[in-house]
């Protein structure tokens, strides 16, 4: 029989999408979280091929455990302290997000877990960066969260090559659906949800921000098409992948394509823009279509599409 999956993070936004992804693919899987109840999963908790484990990523023997007693074939490390939460508490995001990190790698080494997913971030490029970003670019994140990924990505590499164990990661941007409302980049899902929802947006960005985003869907996707590349085809252990890129202008022009009534209006805050603004711009996925075929199944005007479907049927968990 198949071994479970095991999702740290897995009552959040992305964790239970995953989750989701996984019991409608016929596999079974475990939720690590801190809590056992979230809104995330309401449309996936009574399935009888979920199971729920209590814990902390900083506690190394609530890993070790949620690991060895499930049969634990893959792990989605998806749990972290986000780039908010990781300034506010540096040193948290430190136990967290590295320590943390630490503690799956080492349970996957020793009891011989046959893969690790790792998401990052575009966070991980600092300043003074080409507009468009690929995998050799030099990484100087000037965030906690951002330099807590860099760990992971290393982390993740020398349990690679020392150990075998076999860690793959994917780089994101911004991940658009209508959950996102807080965060600096959650604009680009917030554009689309309020219009839906009859409301005016009074935006904090100007028209020439620039923010790469995919929609939810394809950063599930993302994660799972990783997990069954074939491993002969993959030449590097972390990768970029193709985003939607677009200024505030351009999005709010394609909202007002579906939503002819939308008022989104900007009123721009300096602090903010100027964060945006030294962002990466876009992202150069060319390495992971060549390697393991990953593309965009979204493009901007599908991602609004099914945002403001979401919102309009409320089939989306808020």
């Amino acid at each position: 029989m198949m071994g479970k999956n095991l999702i740290t993070g897995g009552l959040g936004f992305l964790g239970s999408r995953v989750a989701k992804r996984l019991l409608d693919d016929g596999e079974e899987v475990v939720l690590f979280g801190r809590t056992t109840k979230s809104r995330f999963i309401k449309d996936i908790e009574e399935d009888k091929r979920l199971k729920i484990v209590q814990g902390d990523l900083r506690n190394f023997a609530q890993v070790i455990e949620a690991v060895k007693d499930n049969d634990i074939e893959c792990i989605y490390h998806l749990g972290a302290l986000l780039a908010n939460e990781a300034e506010v508490s540096p040193q948290t995001a430190y136990e967290v997000n590295v320590n943390g990190t630490y503690h799956v790698l080492e349970a996957a080494r020793l009891f011989k877990v046959s893969c690790v997913i790792f998401p990052s971030t575009i966070a991980t490029y600092g300043q003074g960066i080409p507009d468009v970003v690929n995998e050799d670019v030099v990484q100087y994140p000037n965030n906690m969260y951002g330099v807590t990924k860099v760990i992971g990505e290393r982390l993740g590499e020398y349990y690679y090559h020392r150990y075998g164990v076999n860690f793959r990661s994917v780089r994101f941007p911004a991940i658009v659906g209508p959950e996102r409302t807080t965060g600096l980049s959650s604009y680009t899902s917030l554009m689309i949800i309020e219009p839906a929802m009859g409301r005016t947006y009074r935006t904090y960005v100007d028209e020439k921000v620039r923010c790469p985003f995919i929609y939810k869907n394809d950063a599930v996707n993302a994660l799972v098409s990783l997990r069954y590349a074939d491993e002969a085809c993959l030449k590097r252990r972390v990768y970029n992948i193709e985003v939607i890129s677009c200024t505030a202008a351009e999005e709010a022009a394609a909202v007002k394509k579906y939503l002819p009534e939308a008022k989104i209006e900007f009123h721009p805050d300096k602090k903010s823009v100027e964060i945006l603004n030294a962002w990466a711009k876009d992202m150069d996925g060319t390495r992971a279509f060549q390697e393991w075929g990953f593309r965009l199944q979204y493009g901007l005007e599908e991602t609004i599409k099914a945002v403001i479907d979401e919102v309009r049927q409320g089939t989306f968990t808020s």
